[in-house]
């Protein structure tokens, strides 16, 4: 069964910068294009940022240039890298297949919450 772990979440001041990181079972972050997503309450989950098998990486134009994604595919984990955070940013993220989203991978997803 195909699990993802995210974690990483915080409470953090406006810009300031966190990490998060999803660990996926067995091969599944080497052999698939992957992504990052935020949900609300009240609104419908959107992508952040995804990055390809080969590497190939695209952000949402809210958090370009603020959050990188990168992925190690010896720890099958993939991280996201966020600075200059705002407090739209705030949402819980998750982890997921990209471009289709498989509604059985999702995991508990992570708290991010950016408040002064």
């Amino acid at each position: 069964q195909v699990q993802f772990v995210e974690s990483g979440g915080g409470l953090v001041q406006p810009g300031g910068s966190l990490r998060l990181s999803c660990a996926g079972s067995g091969s599944i972050v080497s052999i698939y294009n992957l992504a990052w997503y935020r949900q609300t309450p009240g609104k419908q989950r959107e992508l952040v940022a995804g990055i390809s098998s080969g590497g190939s990486t695209n952000y949402a134009d809210s958090v370009k240039g603020r959050f990188t994604i990168s992925r190690d595919n010896a720890k099958n984990t993939v991280y996201l890298q966020m600075n200059s955070l705002k407090p739209e940013d705030s949402a819980v993220y998750y982890c997921n297949l990209q471009p289709s989203p498989r509604s059985d991978y999702w995991g508990q997803g992570t708290q991010v919450t950016v408040s002064s």
